[in-house]
């Protein structure tokens, strides 16, 4: 198979993924339809190193997950963070509810080794499945590796139709309060949202560069500085390992946050060097190479530990967010919505949010009141859990497997 005949087939998958999920609403989500025709094509006529032949080798995939974790870091704002700890603690609560739950009742039902691999990618994305993907594979567990992709793909179809119910649940509970006249929204919470929402546009001032003419400011140079970035993070961890092994992924998390605080990157660098969706794109390829080790009968056997953990995690994270929520003082139904952030992220988190409201009322005012409760806390849940929590667990938990 040629390389750019290869590059089509591989792009044309995503791509269908993303039809699917547009006319779904992402109710099935584009990352299951992509594995299904992945595997189809893998079990009949795809070489076993599509991937590879397609220009996206290993090495393309590291650079590109050093590359964006550390633009993951720079999507943090400190501020919001302080301002939303309760959102924080609730969704923290509802990831301890999930490994603890997973950790007794799973390792006793699945065995210890196949809920560690499960863990990350169940309260994360696409680079903590990959980092479980590939620890699994190096210490010589096949049908884990594929297992931590299949959890990752599969997760969303727990997630969306959850949050959606509670969403729903809560936006009826908080439009009955203020039709009443026993809720008011002061105009400190509407610009909350409104700020929330902007950090996804990522408008924020480049301090230690503002004296730099724009027109120097090229796509490069941004890419330079976040190169430069990420392998301060790998420079830090590896002269830490004889000492303490720290996951280089974990500190470009971290070294992304500083670099943005600082003022040395922009809030979202990627996509504003034009580069996020190729890196994504190489990414994603990546995870689905996985998928080459998976025949019918592994796929058989994983169904069981695959429905068991997401039904045991979700349970944990719902009795830990509960019991979070009842001590902040926090509705049990916005509560768990934040803690199932962790099953998706950004941006479903943003997209679901919209689409519950819009489906509530038609009036303009009452949008403005449910998405000033409601959206700042689902965006910084989604942050906490997918963007922060989830690779640090994965950068602790691969450890179990060696």
């Amino acid at each position: 198979m040629s390389q750019m005949l290869a590059l089509v087939i591989l792009v044309s998958i995503l791509f269908i993924g993303d039809i699917v999920a547009v006319r779904t609403k992402a109710w099935v989500p584009s990352i299951f339809v992509c594995a299904v025709l992945f595997l189809v094509g893998y079990w009949t006529f795809f070489p076993k190193d599509i991937v590879s032949v397609a220009g996206v080798p290993p090495v393309v995939a590291t650079m590109m997950m050093y590359l964006l974790i550390t633009n993951m870091g720079t999507l943090l704002s400190l501020k919001e963070l302080k301002n939303q700890w309760k959102t924080i603690v609730i969704a923290l609560s509802g990831i301890l509810g999930i490994i603890i739950m997973l950790l007794t009742v799973g390792s006793l039902m699945f065995g210890f080794k196949t809920v560690v691999v499960a863990i990350p990618p169940l309260v994360g994305g696409v680079v903590s499945a990959l980092i479980m993907s590939e620890g699994a594979k190096e210490a010589g567990l096949i049908s884990l590796s594929v297992f931590a992709i299949v959890i990752y793909v599969m997760q969303g179809f727990a997630g969306y139709p959850l949050t959606s119910i509670v969403l729903k649940k809560e936006g009826k509970r908080l439009l009955t309060q203020y039709r009443s006249g026993k809720l008011e929204i002061t105009e400190q919470e509407i610009a909350a949202s409104e700020t929330a929402a902007a950090s996804v546009s990522g408008k924020m001032e480049l301090k230690l560069f503002k004296n730099l003419p724009e027109k120097y400011n090229t796509d490069f140079f941004k890419f330079l500085r976040l190169a430069v970035t990420a392998y301060l993070a790998y420079l830090v961890s590896t002269l830490a390992a004889p000492y303490v092994s720290i996951s280089p992924f974990v500190l470009c998390l971290l070294f992304g946050v500083i670099a943005s605080s600082i003022g040395f990157l922009e809030k979202q660098v990627l996509q504003k060097a034009n580069g996020f969706g190729f890196a994504l794109l190489a990414l994603m390829l990546f995870i689905f190479d996985g998928l080459k080790q998976a025949t019918p009968g592994m796929m058989l056997q994983i169904i069981y530990p695959l429905i068991g953990t997401i039904v045991l995690g979700v349970i944990g994270m719902y009795i830990f967010s509960f019991i979070a929520g009842k001590v902040l003082k926090v509705s049990k139904e916005m509560a768990f919505a934040v803690s199932l952030t962790a099953l998706y992220g950004f941006p479903a988190d943003y997209i679901i949010t919209n689409e519950v409201v819009k489906s509530l009322t038609d009036d303009e005012k009452e949008r403005e009141v449910l998405l000033s409760r409601m959206l700042p806390p689902m965006l910084v849940g989604g942050f906490v859990t997918v963007t922060i929590v989830s690779v640090i667990l994965a950068g602790i938990f691969v450890g179990f497997l060696k």
